[in-house]
Parts: structure tokens; sequence; C-alpha cells
């Protein structure tokens, strides 16, 4: 019942991602109606309900475009887990600004890495420039394209892959 379920509005876009028990919660309150039952069948004592994998709102959402947090975790996943002054690949990666913010730095998407923490501690507080290091790449905010924002369960959800790729 905590399988991802895709949630489209009524004209076919992905907007959020819910577990089973909601999908099936809205499909029975006549909210949604199922695009995809691609995970079989729950048994109840008197029905069979088909377990969605991808179901559809019935009334259009208006909401504003989606935008991407500002993380942790969505920096380390922006930069691929990978330390923007070495290149090494981590998992024990810290949060750098490339600007420090003791000299007047912000914390916005393009002021912040993903650093190891020898290359954090060597960079210290001062500008790249100053303590004699590079970026691999120039930090930019990350697209708010459905892609890039459901992108990471379509491993295990091969079949959400027409309804993320157009939007």
């Amino acid at each position: 019942m905590k399988e991802p379920v895709l949630v489209l509005n009524a004209n076919f876009e992905p907007i959020h991602v819910c577990n089973t028990r909601r999908a099936i919660g809205l499909i029975l309150t006549g909210k949604a109606g199922m695009v995809i039952n691609g995970r079989g069948y729950i048994h109840t004592v008197s029905q069979m309900i088909p377990q969605p994998s991808v179901i559809r709102l019935e009334d259009m959402i208006r909401r504003p475009r989606p935008r991407v947090k500002l993380t942790r975790r969505e920096v380390f996943r922006r930069d691929n887990y990978t330390c923007q002054y070495c290149g090494r690949r981590d998992v024990n990666l810290t949060v750098d600004h490339v600007h420090p913010r003791r000299l007047g730095g912000t914390h916005i998407w393009t002021n912040v890495v993903a650093a190891c923490p020898n290359c954090n501690h060597r960079k210290g507080g001062r500008r790249p420039e100053e303590a004699h290091m590079h970026l691999l790449h120039v930090p930019k905010e990350p697209p708010a394209n459905a892609a890039y924002i459901f992108g990471r369960h379509l491993s295990e959800n091969t079949d959400w892959e027409p309804y993320i790729n157009g939007w």
C-alpha cells in the first residue's frame, strides 16, 4: 500500500507522486480515474480492487509552475553526488558556499555546490580563487521539468515514462 503512484492532472500533466492508499481513496471517491493498473489487485473481503500505477484527476488543478527547493539533498542530486572541486564521488558530502556567507554570499542555487569534507575544509571561508581551487561546473538552478522532478522514480516505474517525458 506504500508503492508510489503517479498523479496526473486532467490534461495528463504529472503533478504529484502519492502512495497506493491515497490513490485508491481518490479513485473510490470519484476524484480520480485509473490510467494504468500495473501492479495487480488488492484483495478485500468482498471485492478485488485494481492497484494503480498511474491515476488521472477528474478536475483540472491550477497551480503555479513548480520550482525545485534548495535543500542539501537537491544540491547533491544536481551535482550528481560529486565534489565540485576535486571530482570525487562520495556519499559523505557537504554543502559549500562558493562565495562565503561571511563575505556577503547568499544561500541561493548559483552559490552552493557539493564538496567533500577535505575540499570544503581546504577552501575554508575563502573564495575559490583565493584558495587556488576551481569549480568543475558552474552552479545553476536545476530545471523544474517533470523529467528532473519525477526522474528518480523512473528506474522502478518504467510505465510512467510516456507521461513524464512529454512535459
